[in-house]
């Protein structure tokens, strides 16, 4: 994600006008004290991962401490649950996909298995092309709010952060995406891989809220994609009962004739 050409961001701002008040977001405080005071949260059934692995991927301008309560229900509930070492996820997107495919690497060859990706926003997007791109470590993909469809149906708001982090970046701020990233040869392959269809074997799950007040709730439903709704901010999503309820129904152990392949990599 960089900063997008003027035609593309005025296309953008006028989507915006039809998104829900972005006010909405200060829901995200009583999301979260509904989910601490939940059994769903507070007692989760601890043989629902079964030792499986989970990377968790943050959002634009979010890191891996916006998903610490899921990690931590994740562990509780059985899985291997690893974040992602991005304090801020605003890197060029190559980048980031080429770390976070050492990341889940890691991962794989330590649990033996193909591992869930669980992202939120950007990191939803990220989640899908590394799926794309490696499909045999990939079991489910469960995007979070995440414009899969267009990057830029956000609120005008985050859209002057987006073009004002892609400024930075090409002032030469280290860590941050430029305007190259948008439409340069740096992240052509990221882009093309929103061109490629997902593949077969890798289930995806987008859960996608209508209220949401930051991205186009219509730009999280990839045809390929089942599609799960919920009542969630967008922000709350990392934190919101039905959002876990929906995570945790995505994560139902596969059937019998579904059985994992081990993975085996190159040492």
């Amino acid at each position: 994600m960089g900063l997008p050409p003027l035609t593309s961001t005025l296309s953008a701002v006028r989507a915006g006008l039809h998104f829900p008040p972005i006010w909405r977001e200060t829901r995200t405080p009583r999301e979260l004290a509904r989910l601490l005071t939940s059994d769903a949260f507070r007692a989760p059934d601890p043989g629902l991962g079964g030792g499986r692995p989970v990377l968790l991927i943050p959002g634009f301008l979010a890191g891996d401490g916006s998903l610490n309560l899921m990690t931590t229900w994740l562990r509780r509930s059985g899985f291997r649950a690893q974040r992602t070492g991005i304090r801020l996820n605003v890197n060029c997107s190559a980048q980031a996909l080429d770390a976070l495919e050492l990341r889940l690497e890691a991962l794989v060859k330590v649990a033996g298995r193909p591992a869930t990706l669980i992202g939120q926003s950007r990191g939803g997007t990220l989640a899908r092309a590394l799926a794309v791109r490696r499909p045999e470590l990939v079991e489910t993909v469960v995007a979070l709010g995440a414009p899969q469809l267009d990057p830029l149906a956000v609120h005008p708001l985050i859209l002057l952060q987006v073009g004002a982090v892609g400024a930075l970046g090409t002032l030469g701020v280290p860590g941050l995406f430029t305007r190259n990233c948008w439409d340069g040869e740096c992240c052509q392959q990221f882009r093309e891989s929103f061109d490629q269809p997902f593949p077969d074997g890798v289930r995806y799950v987008a859960i996608y809220s209508r209220s949401d007040g930051i991205v186009h709730w219509r730009a999280c439903l990839d045809p390929d994609a089942q599609h799960v709704e919920i009542e969630a901010s967008h922000i709350g999503m990392a934190v919101s009962l039905q959002a876990y309820r929906a995570v945790a129904a995505a994560l139902q152990p596969p059937a019998a004739d579904d059985a994992f392949e081990p993975v085996r990599l190159a040492a």
